[in-house]
This record gives structure tokens, C-alpha cells and sequence, in this order.
């Protein structure tokens, strides 16, 4: 391998470029010329393709977002489109990737990979949604609950002086370990996930309960994918079996996704980009980099989207227990 290539793809995450860093450098001191991909496959198909030195990820450890940039890429979607994808590579000398990403990116690998087998590519979980099969946390996952928790500990304070409800969302369209940590961290009095049926009624009653016993406020976290509705739906619902409820809604959607990442994603991130170089080096392709027990593993592509992490049911259970 003289040459590899690294990009993000899909949402970005904070830690991204702590990733971009390791692999960047991991690969120079082995010897090998490193190329960034400029708004993942759309780049990739453009020829939006950079050389990149030790200078090209100096002092971005701390910053949220990707140099990189990111896009989702419609014309990846089709052969013509990635045989482009192909052809531009080829222009560069470039047949090992890292790519950095969540579903979307590893489903474009495999199929990029079943039509050009001449490639090499490894993944690297970078998603907020930590719902990627073969790791225990995905790159962006850390900092995103870190900064809901603060966002919930700031509304909790007006909460508590107005004798209200809040409804907070937070991101989840399939998956709800955002919604499921910060409902513990912050002490919420209910949560709801797309991965557990909603009850209506049973909100209701949990808040009824509240009133009764003096409670001056209460928060339920509503990831957006609930099977209920969002945030403003399910307020709604609840308002019409609860008129003396009065309640607010508030929508956290992409700051959580910013924001300096923190020191544990940092961490995850820096292992993870050099785990990626390695298993380039070693021979490794349509596999996944994660950690499981704090020990890297290689699990293929096609496992690591098919089979999504599930959420811990004693966690859900204690968010009932300790409200």
C-alpha cells in the first residue's frame, strides 16, 4: 500500500477529526502518501480529492465538524456514478480508504467494494446514533449525550421555577441510546424510544402522579423517532388527557451534533483512525474497525449495518425506577 485515502461521510460527529488526525498521521510515519476525500462520495465523484501532511491535521483535535466536510451523495447511488468514483481514484493511484461514517457510508462501501473487489476499504464508526453493530460506542456518540445532558440540566432549572412539563427531543429517527442516557443522567421522569411501544396513557398517569404528589416539574426525553410522534405530537396527546398540564416543548436537533468533542471521543476517535491504517496494512478489507470491552475488533460491513446494537432494557427500566 503506497497510497490510501481517508473521508466522512453522512451526518457528521464530533470527533471525526481527531479520527482524520490518527489516520492521517499513522499512515505517514508507515510511509504512505495520504489523500483527503472532500465531501465524501460526492468528492470521491467529483475528483474533490487533496494531498494531506502532518500539517494538514495540526490542531484539530479540538474542533467539531469534519475538515473533511461531508454530503450525501445521490449520484454514488448509481453504477455510473460510482464507476466516476472509480475512475478518479484510479487518477490519484488510490486503492486503500478509510472511511469514516455511519449506514449509509458502509452500505456504499459494500457495494463499492462487490463491483471494484480491487479495492480495500475499512470502516470506522462515526455517528451520534451509536447504533453500529461491533462496537460498544461510535465516534460522535460521547459528546452528543454530554451536550444534551447540559442542554437538559439548563431546562430542568426553568422547569422547576414555572411548575411546568417539559417535552425535550433529542436525535434518534431509528435508534434511541441518545434519548436513553440523558433520561438517566438528568433524572427524567420518562422517556420514549423508538425501540419500546409508547403509552400515552401511561405518560399521562406517571404525570398525573406528579401533580398529586407535589412534583413541581417534570421532563420527558422523546427521541424523534418514537412511534408516537415527535416531541409536539405526543405534548399534544398528552395535553388533551391532561388539561391541567402546562407544558413546553423544546427541540435540541443539531447542537448535538456540534461542539468540541470530548475527551473520552477524542480518545475512541485517535484509537480507532490507527486501528483503521493497521488493518489497510495487515490485508483487511470490508471490515468495520470498533472497540467491544475496550479491545479493537474487526467485524465485517454487511454484519455492522444488518445488525444494530439494542438498548440495554435495565438501563430503560431504571428511568421509571429512579424518577
Amino acid at each position: 500500500m503506497k497510497k490510501l485515502g481517508v473521508f466522512t461521510s453522512g451526518g457528521d460527529a464530533p470527533g471525526m477529526n481527531a479520527c482524520i488526525r490518527a489516520v492521517v498521521r499513522t499512515a505517514l510515519k508507515a510511509g504512505i502518501e495520504v489523500y483527503g476525500i472532500r465531501r465524501g462520495y460526492a468528492g470521491m465523484i467529483e475528483g474533490d480529492i487533496i494531498p494531506m501532511d502532518r500539517q494538514s491535521v495540526s490542531n484539530i483535535l479540538q474542533l467539531g465538524g469534519t475538515i473533511l466536510r461531508s454530503a450525501r451523495s445521490q449520484a454514488f447511488r448509481t453504477e455510473e456514478g460510482r464507476a466516476r468514483a472509480r475512475a478518479k481514484l484510479a487518477e490519484q493511484g488510490i486503492s486503500h480508504l478509510v472511511a469514516i461514517g455511519g449506514d449509509g457510508t458502509f452500505t456504499g462501501a459494500r457495494i463499492f467494494l462487490k463491483e471494484y473487489p480491487e479495492l480495500s476499504i475499512v470502516g470506522v464508526p462515526g455517528t451520534i446514533d451509536n447504533d453500529l453493530y461491533g462496537t460498544d460506542f461510535t465516534i460522535g456518540y460521547d459528546t452528543a449525550i454530554n451536550t444534551a445532558m447540559r442542554a437538559i440540566d439548563n431546562i430542568k432549572d426553568t422547569a422547576n421555577s414555572h411548575d411546568r412539563v417539559f417535552f425535550v427531543e433529542v436525535m434518534g429517527r431509528d435508534a434511541g441510546f441518545i434519548a436513553l442516557r440523558t433520561a438517566i443522567a438528568t433524572g427524567a421522569e420518562a422517556v420514549l424510544l423508538p425501540e419500546a411501544p409508547t403509552s400515552i396513557e401511561g405518560l399521562v398517569n406517571t404525570l398525573r402522579w406528579n401533580y398529586e404528589h407535589k412534583k413541581t416539574s417534570s421532563i420527558v426525553i422523546v427521541a424523534e423517532g418514537d412511534d408516537a410522534g415527535g416531541a409536539f405530537d405526543i405534548a399534544r396527546q398528552v395535553k388533551e388527557q391532561l388539561p391541567e398540564c402546562a407544558y413546553r416543548v423544546t427541540v435540541l436537533g443539531h447542537i448535538q451534533r456540534g461542539g468540541s468533542p470530548t475527551c473520552q471521543e477524542r480518545v475512541l476517535a485517535s484509537q480507532l483512525g490507527m486501528e483503521a491504517v493497521r488493518a489497510l496494512q495487515e490485508g483487511s478489507s470490508g471490515i468495520m474497525v470498533g472497540q467491544v470491552c475496550q479491545k479493537i475488533t474487526y467485524t465485517p460491513l454487511e454484519k455492522a449495518v444488518k445488525h444494530h446494537n439494542q438498548i440495554d432494557k435495565n438501563l430503560l427500566n431504571m428511568v421509571s425506577l429512579l424518577a
